[in-house]
């Protein structure tokens, strides 16, 4: 082993004795490593809009927000990934927030902010508030609920639409007076230090978004710090996905879709001394979530393939430990953490995250206790394909071979495999990897011309990501091919009769093969009536001949987009 991985090794032997010290569990092999995580549940909705997660009582709550006009539902989850109940609501849902000690929940509605007793999942108040149609976000810092509210006509005027703060102190909800446009976020900050973050997002329209932070503790917000980060050219402005106030209240980390994970001094939000490292290239930032116990930090992305779409790693920047990485791909994970999408439980022991799909219209909900080691993996040499002449509508092999560190797997490993051709991207499922490493992805391509195949290990709960394989692959024209008999001799009046057989490898024709036939003689050559061949393959000819003497019959296909031409003769001599 070389010496790279003997280092990597001994950061991951150093990060697993952090681990044993601070509560983070080992976690037992899961029962499939095709997922990154211990759990994974499909969610049923079809948005989603917020996640609050209750470590008193072990459970987690997702809001689906739908639209203005729906009724809305929170759903509730426990630790191992189970669904509990489902909270419904007669109109939308958007944010939702526990309070410091988890013994109520808040839920943002369209007219109210709605609480509920966590012990019993019973309502146990309601909070009237102005009239909200964009998604009404709730935050608890202060000992109070904070919440914004915007009124609209339009869906698509959200996006622009002045937002205010809202404060629920003693059961009433009242503005705060603090507004500005655009869908604006709220996150908490440490809980010993009453502080609260606001962060206006992108697609506000502002050509220069605002991060603030606001003393909470008193009767009115007062703002402590703000920010904006474009320079003086107007570049580097903020690109707000999600922000999370560390444990000890020093720092705030921000998920930036253009800068990537920002981490920033509290005090007044100037870039801390030490930042984190860059995502991987191809991840764009979409979350981050500090563990309650200070020592972590998880951020979420969204990428293609085995690009990572979760780091897990030490809060501190100065630690160079690698982190943890996790990538999610396909119709079992999603294919990229969602926007707002993480949560810790207080001891660090559990790590929730949602996941999504396309431009988010299916959802999971991942449930990770992060390992106390994680390994690199890689694919060894290139892949290679048999036969070596690739034809559409044939089966195709690719082999190739995943080579890992650590300890052997418990569980088979599993590689996924795209085909890229001219007709898109065709996903080819998974393919077991062997004792030895080696894998065989089976495929039948449909398309003559270049195929490339990808190859990904996307990692488990103790495997990293492996960089992802290609192999491009010449794909030919199945082959066809016609056979003809025919008798030694015969004569003008009985005529000629041939057999033959034509048969065409790969894709099965739409429709039957029509045959030309043309007839060659001494007085020249002729076309014939063409013959269509018969379901089993079988064709005849049948002819009078016009002269004595040599005549040769030429039976021919011209082949189509998937299969090449085929063209065969048989000669019969013709007496009187």
């Amino acid at each position: 082993m070389n010496t790279a991985h003997r280092s990597r090794r001994l950061a991951t032997a150093l990060l697993t004795a952090v681990l044993a010290g601070t509560g983070l569990t080992v976690a037992a092999a899961p029962a499939a490593h095709a997922a990154a995580s211990d759990a994974v549940a499909k969610l049923p909705i079809s948005s989603y809009s917020g996640l609050a997660v209750d470590s008193v009582h072990e459970r987690v709550y997702i809001t689906d927000q739908r639209d203005t006009n729906s009724d809305g539902t929170v759903l509730v989850y426990d630790f191992k990934g189970q669904k509990i109940t489902t909270l419904r609501h007669q109109y939308a849902v958007s944010g939702v927030a526990l309070s410091e000690d988890s013994a109520t929940l808040y839920v943002g509605e369209r007219s109210r902010v709605v609480g509920y007793d966590t012990a019993t999942l019973q309502q146990n108040g309601a909070y009237g508030a102005a009239y909200d149609t964009c998604g009404r976000q709730v935050a608890f810092a202060g000992g109070k609920v904070w919440s914004t509210h915007a009124y609209v006509f339009q869906d698509y005027q959200c996006a622009t639409a002045p937002t205010t703060l809202d404060m629920s102190a003693d059961g009433t909800v009242n503005s705060t007076g603090w507004n500005d446009g655009g869908r604006l976020q709220l996150a908490p900050g440490a809980r010993a230090q009453n502080r609260l973050l606001m962060g206006q997002p992108k697609e506000s329209g502002a050509a220069n978004p605002f991060l603030a932070s606001f003393d909470a503790g008193g009767t009115t917000p007062v703002r402590s710090a703000s920010r904006r980060f474009a320079d003086g050219d107007g570049k580097g402005a903020l690109d707000l996905k999600d922000m999370a106030a560390s444990a000890d209240g020093t720092k705030v980390a921000v998920a930036d879709a253009t800068a990537g994970t920002r981490l920033l001094n509290a005090g007044d939000l100037s870039d801390a001394p030490g930042q984190y490292q860059a995502l991987p290239t191809g991840a764009t930032s979409t979350a981050v979530a500090f563990s309650g116990d200070g020592t972590y930090i998880a951020r979420g992305a969204q990428a293609a393939g085995s690009t990572p779409d979760l780091l897990v790693q030490s809060a501190d920047p100065a630690d160079g430990t690698p982190p943890l990485e996790f990538a999610f791909e396909g119709s079992l994970d999603g294919n990229g953490v969602a926007p707002r999408g993480l949560a810790w439980s207080q001891d660090g022991s559990r790590l929730f995250a949602v996941t999504r799909a396309g431009a988010g219209q299916d959802y999971w909900l991942h449930v990770i206790q992060p390992p106390a080691a994680q390994y690199d993996t890689r694919f060894s040499g290139d892949l290679a394909h048999s036969p070596s002449g690739a034809v559409a509508g044939e089966p195709l092999s690719v082999r190739g071979r995943l080579e890992w560190d650590g300890p052997a797997p418990a569980e088979s490993l599993k590689v996924t495999a795209v085909r890229e051709d001219a007709d898109g991207t065709h996903r080819l499922g998974t393919a077991t990897v062997k004792e030895d490493g080696t894998f065989t992805v089976l495929d039948e391509p449909g398309l003559v011309g270049e195929a490339t195949y990808r190859v990904s290990f996307l990692g488990d709960l103790t495997h990293r990501p492996a960089t992802d394989v290609t192999h491009t692959v010449a794909v030919g024209k199945a082959p066809a091919s016609i056979t003809l008999t025919g008798p030694e001799e015969a004569t003008m009046s009985g005529g000629v009769h041939l057999t033959g057989t034509f048969t065409a490898q790969g894709k099965t024709l739409p429709e039957r093969a029509t045959l030309a036939v043309k007839r060659a003689d001494r007085l020249g050559t002729g076309t014939l009536s063409s013959v269509t061949v018969a379901a089993d393959g079988t064709f005849t000819v049948d002819d009078l001949p016009r002269t004595r003497r040599e005549v040769t019959y030429t039976v021919s296909w011209p082949g189509d987009d998937l299969h090449t031409g085929a063209t065969t003769s048989a000669t019969v001599y013709v007496r009187r």
